[in-house]
């Protein structure tokens, strides 16, 4: 066989998926587009709004609980003094 008679029985008429994956065009595509509708829906739960809007809103009552936080130290403070003073005066 000559070098022309080689070419000619090579098939040409696989495509570029099918030489180098080993798949059709067609189920190339479907895999693709599975994969890539896979990724989206999984970076929709980890990063869509719904757990955005839920942090945010968590943030906000962290804030809330700080400043509640702060607002009954402040309220104990006085009252142990009030208690304190109260007992002080009872004592004599």
């Amino acid at each position: 066989m000559n070098n022309e008679e080689l070419f000619d029985a090579i098939d040409d008429t696989q495509n570029i998926t099918q030489r180098y994956l080993g798949l059709s065009l067609a189920k190339f595509l479907l895999l693709l587009l599975s994969v890539l509708a896979i990724g989206v829906y999984i970076g929709i739960l980890l990063y869509g709004t719904n757990s955005i809007e839920i942090f945010l809103g968590l943030q906000d009552y962290e804030e809330y609980l700080q400043k509640e936080i702060h607002i009954l130290r402040d309220e104990n403070a006085e009252l142990q003094k009030e208690y304190f003073e109260l007992k002080e005066i009872s004592a004599k």
